[in-house]
């Protein structure tokens, strides 16, 4: 290929099959010597894992609420610069955003990178009906291209010949491929959408690398690839699509409030690296890789932990602990009780820990759900409940009203949440930042600091928030001079 191309791939709605065939064309086209950069449109944690494996490289999450145009395109185009393709994911339905304009849809992300849009169509008991809904998309919004349809889940060869002249003949774009049903092939759900691929490792109904190899077959036989791949959109800079795209809300430069610049002398250059432990594994798998990526840049040597098979808390002098699925290994958690003491010994000393979500529940004295309650490491002096159902769900904005070592007292944070827990109490004297949107602990709060622990439902951005980065590595450094020359504690 000369140059990198790219689309988007689209559908009506969700829960159309959008992230398993995305994976099926990634492991795909690897298979065929191209270099497939992934990404995820809004903000996602498990679909990125998926389609980073398929396709042998992270995959990244591209969400104009929380980074503004002018960052996106920066992180899309640098993303591709050693890629041959770039698949964009969308998310929900084409056009589906935050208000009725359709801020933030799949669309606007189209139309400000430029790349046509490949529609995944459903046709679940359709026929005719298809090519209705195909022509209604193609025809509902100026500024967007289209490349073709490719159809899932086909039921029989007749439904997939009559739904292909229907498409073709009144929405007047090509069919790229059918896909039947699959099941075998399809990533189980669980509360909080799919499971992650980094669980189907260790067993399951199919390990995840068999998932992807049964997404990929399915689509290499029923796909043109070589179709695809020449309705991709050369991909090259064009500042003027950022003007062109609408801003996130409440900001129309597309600037994101909150979003301190690294201070002067503070990236680490010079010093040594300093060491920040990752609690990375099966339980905890909620990272943005910009994230991760920011802090060695800052100066921070990524020191992974496993919460379930380390006896005790490595030589660091932070600690981060993303979001995943506590609730889920609750009982493995409890029972590595030497980690669990560990830690907590370690945060009473000092240690700087910054936790999210899942991380938060981790370090609380308790998680109840079905019933059952299982010890964590107890650093926090609250306990955990689940519910059936989701109590913290989509984006938020919060204004930082208290003093805190890692956002600046009156900045705004745009970020999101989905969690199905809440801590029992809300400790509202603790909490540095009160919400304009979204749930958090509860009451309009979150951003407890506790000690010198902060622990937050927020998942931030590292591209939304660069001044979070090196603030963590700061507290490293603080931390490590204090207890250098100490006999080791942890």
């Amino acid at each position: 290929m000369a140059g990198p191309r790219g689309f988007v791939l689209a559908a009506p709605h969700g829960r159309s099959g959008k992230t398993t065939v995305a994976m099926g064309l990634c492991a795909a086209l690897r298979a065929r010597g191209l270099r497939v950069q992934p990404f995820k449109k809004g903000p996602d944690f498990i679909d990125p894992g998926w389609l980073g494996m398929a396709a042998g490289r992270p995959c990244r999450n591209l969400d104009l609420f929380m980074l503004g145009a002018e960052a996106t395109r920066r992180s899309f185009l640098g993303a591709c610069r050693d890629a041959d393709l770039a698949l964009v994911e969308g998310a929900m339905g084409l056009f589906d955003g935050l208000d009725l304009a359709g801020t933030n849809s799949t669309a606007q992300l189209a139309r400000l990178l430029g790349l046509p849009v490949v529609l995944l169509v459903d046709v679940t008991r359709m026929t005719r009906t298809a090519a209705a809904v195909v022509r209604g998309l193609v025809s509902f919004e100026q500024g967007i291209s289209f490349g073709g349809v490719i159809l899932n889940r086909v039921g029989t060869s007749r439904q997939e010949r009559l739904v292909r002249q229907a498409v073709e003949g009144y929405a007047g774009l090509p069919v790229l491929g059918a896909i039947p049903r699959w099941p075998a092939a399809a990533v189980p759900d669980r509360h909080l959408g799919l499971i992650p691929a980094g669980e189907r490792l260790r067993g399951g109904r199919l390990a995840a690398q068999e998932a992807i190899e049964a997404a990929a077959s399915a689509v290499e036989a029923g796909v043109d690839l070589d179709r695809l791949l020449e309705v991709g959109a050369p991909i090259a800079a064009a500042p003027d699509r950022v003007a062109a795209a609408a801003g996130p809300p409440g900001d129309g430069a597309g600037r994101v409030p909150g979003g301190v610049e690294e201070p002067a002398g503070e990236s680490g250059d010079g010093e040594e690296p300093v060491a920040v432990g990752v609690v990375r594994d099966r339980v905890f798998s909620f990272y943005y890789p910009e994230n991760l990526e920011a802090l060695e840049r800052a100066g921070a040597r990524l020191v992974p932990i496993d919460s379930l098979s380390h006896s005790r808390l490595p030589p660091v002098a932070a600690l981060y602990i993303g979001g995943g699925f506590p609730e889920v290994f609750a009982r493995e958690l409890e029972e590595n009780v030497s980690l669990r003491t560990s830690l907590r010994e370690a945060i009473a000393a000092g240690l700087p820990v910054y936790a999210e979500c899942g991380g938060l529940m981790y370090l609380c004295r308790s998680i109840s759900w079905r019933g059952s309650r299982h010890e964590m490491v107890g650093a926090l002096p609250f306990d955990v409940e689940m519910a059936p159902s989701p109590r913290g769900h989509g984006y938020v904005e919060a204004e930082v009203v208290g003093p805190n070592p890692y956002f600046p007292q009156g900045s705004l944070l745009r970020a999101h949440e989905f969690h199905h827990s809440l801590p029992t109490t809300v400790p509202v004297e603790n909490m540095v930042l009160r919400l304009r949107r979204g749930t958090g602990w509860g009451q309009g709060y979150d951003g407890l600091l506790w000690g010198s622990v902060f622990a937050s439902y927020l998942h931030v951005h590292a591209l939304a928030c660069p001044g979070w980065a090196p603030a963590l590595v700061r507290e490293a450094r603080r931390f490590d001079r204090e207890r250098r020359g100490v006999a080791a504690w942890w």
